[in-house]
């Protein structure tokens, strides 16, 4: 192999170490959620803001049951009342492969 195609090689993988080619963010979506009046309010959107539509919400208590599930509105939004006072898990699938999840504490319920 000659001295030129050695540097050439190493310019290349110079290039890929270096963050020229940043990792996708295609799995990512955010979800948050909040208590209020006897409601937890969930808000799903992926990181350019765009808001999920028709999102999967799932609601787990701390023993692993299913105790809530529903969909997204075109604002990304998702209300139900408070199934139970315990530690629950909010997951939103929102297809293709972006998935997250939110831990709401029991402590965050109020009375």
């Amino acid at each position: 192999m000659n001295r030129i195609m050695q540097s050439g090689i190493i310019a290349i993988f110079l290039l890929l170490c270096s963050g020229f080619f940043q990792p996708a963010q295609a799995h990512k979506v955010n979800i948050f959620a909040y208590v209020e009046g006897g409601k937890i309010y969930t808000e799903s959107y992926f990181p350019d803001g765009k808001p999920v539509e028709s999102g999967t919400i799932e609601v787990f208590d701390s023993q692993k049951q299913k105790v809530v599930s529903g969909m997204t509105d075109k604002d990304g939004k998702y209300v139900f009342p408070v199934p139970k006072k315990d530690d629950l898990t909010i997951f939103i699938n929102a297809s293709m492969g972006h998935k997250n999840s939110y831990h709401l504490k029991k402590s965050e319920m109020g009375d």
